[in-house]
């Protein structure tokens, strides 16, 4: 009599993968339809909610510890907290290592819509991607995560590797949501981050300031206008100092290039009035180990410096905002780095890439805060916080399968 095959569990993974993936794309639709802008959350909440309990998680609605937005490694998020909750999934036993998953719900505003090929929060599919505000950055990741382990407990039905999942809010403009999560109690010994990475190890991430920046001159009738603007006229010498900053903080050295965004740039009431008052919204990058202070007091006195060219009218306000995200990193030969990295080699025949950002990641909180060892590790995607943002789909099956392997090797360790 022939004997049966006996499956390998990788070969059982992935088949795994490939029967779910199409309800992980769903999920990812449902996701991209709702319009979760920061304060505003509580939709795309639900939907995960519901998915990581369909795929057997025991699901939490943490609350927002009290007073978290005057946490000492808290940014300033868009409005009150009371009511509003951090999604959290947990799977597998309480003792031993605890892999944390982190995931955020809200998304950056769709922008000009006429830019947009299809509507922003109607997702559509085409050519092998999906288009829609947030499909990319980042609920793609989310749909790669409830895939891997869908998958996983598929296929080693039984062995539930200990793991919690969380649903972040407010990563993109404070990461007080992560943040409150491990003030509430929710923490472990790793934790991988799944935005978007293209399949690529991201183990480090430089320093982030917002700010807004406000100044004001003398007006009048436009009859009056010359070559000066009034406050445009001194917003744009703002602007020239805030790039001075840059280039200074750039010649500090370090992988990554240390940038100014002007974000917004409002002047002015009346068409045929000098403007009496400018207003900049700015995000600058800055090295790792510098303090978020001294990030501030060099944007301070680029702001004294370009009013200061100015006759005295009134003082420029500077009002800091959003990301006070200190910079952070993992060493590249960290056990975390090495056993996800062997993960994808499995799944994929070749080692990922060991990448760093000029920007930040919630993983800052992790390394920072925790001091446990954290990377992102995403999908492949295009145009994030531009109009027809866009996933690969190809790449969250792909990243499901070296994340249903690492989990699975993850459990067999705990």
């Amino acid at each position: 009599m022939a004997q049966p095959k006996h499956h390998s569990v990788e070969t059982a993974i992935d088949e795994a993968v490939d029967v779910c993936a199409e309800r992980a794309f769903a999920f990812l639709e449902e996701l991209v339809r709702e319009p979760s802008l920061p304060g505003a959350e509580q939709g795309a909440e639900d939907i995960l909610a519901a998915e990581l309990e369909r795929i057997g998680m025991a699901v939490e609605r943490v609350p927002f510890p009290e007073a978290i937005e005057h946490d000492a490694a808290a940014g300033v998020g868009p409005g009150p907290y009371d009511g509003r909750t951090i999604v959290v999934g947990r799977l597998g036993r309480d003792r031993g290592r605890r892999l944390l998953l982190n995931g955020h719900l809200d998304v950056v505003p769709a922008g000009e819509e006429r830019l947009w090929s299809s509507p922003p929060f109607a997702p559509s599919i085409r050519d092998g991607w999906m288009v829609g505000r947030g499909a990319g950055d980042m609920k793609a990741g989310l749909a790669m995560g409830t895939l891997a382990i869908e998958a996983l407990l598929a296929a080693a039905p039984g062995r539930e590797p200990p793991m919690t999942l969380v649903g972040a809010i407010e990563e993109e403009q404070s990461g007080n949501g992560t943040l409150a999560s491990i003030r509430a109690g929710v923490v472990g010994d790793a934790a991988i981050l799944l935005e978007p990475t293209d399949l690529e190890l991201l183990v480090a991430g430089i320093g982030v300031l917002w700010f807004e920046v406000e100044v004001f001159a003398e007006a009048g009738h436009a009859l009056g206008a010359g070559p000066a603007m009034g406050a445009l006229t001194i917003a744009l010498r703002v602007i020239e100092e805030l790039r001075r900053v840059e280039s200074e903080l750039n010649m500090l050295g370090g992988r990554e290039r240390h940038a100014l965004n002007v974000g917004t740039l409002t002047a002015g009431e009346w068409q045929s009035s000098i403007p009496s008052a400018a207003r900049l919204g700015c995000r600058l990058g800055f090295p790792r180990g510098m303090a978020v202070d001294e990030a501030m007091r060099r944007v301070r006195v680029a702001v004294d410096r370009a009013a200061g060219a100015e006759p005295a009218f009134a003082a420029p306000r500077v009002r800091f905002n959003g990301f006070r995200a200190e910079g952070y990193e993992l060493p590249a030969d960290d056990p975390l780095v090495a056993a996800l990295g062997a993960a994808h080699r499995s799944a994929h025949g070749r080692t990922p890439a060991v990448v760093t950002t000029a920007g930040t990641t919630d993983a800052r909180f992790y390394r920072n805060q925790l001091g446990i060892p954290a990377l992102c590790y995403g999908p492949r995607v295009e145009n994030m916080h531009a109009a027809d943002e866009r996933v690969e789909l190809a790449s969250i099956v792909a990243g499901a399968r070296t994340l249903a392997r690492f989990l699975h090797a993850w459990g067999e360790g705990s």
